[in-house]
């Protein structure tokens, strides 16, 4: 029996980048947007800073992990 790569199923090395670059990116629009806009008040700054920091920095820590770690086929 041969044995099988166990990242097989798992994104690519060049998704990995495009995902790391979009995060980047999605961090750089959410600066932009800020700057021009000013920080928001209340309950729009979970959503607006909050939600975008927890996709964007989940999208680029993950990609980060998995190149480092080489978990790509």
């Amino acid at each position: 029996m041969t044995e099988q790569n166990p990242w097989r199923h798992a994104p690519t090395r060049s998704e990995l980048w495009f995902w790391l670059w979009a995060s980047v990116f999605g961090f750089g629009l959410l600066g932009v947007a800020l700057t021009v806009r000013g920080i928001p008040q209340g309950p729009a700054i979970a959503e607006v800073v909050g939600l975008a920091c927890l996709v964007f920095g989940y999208l680029g820590g993950r990609s980060v992990k998995r190149l480092i770690r080489r978990e790509h086929p």
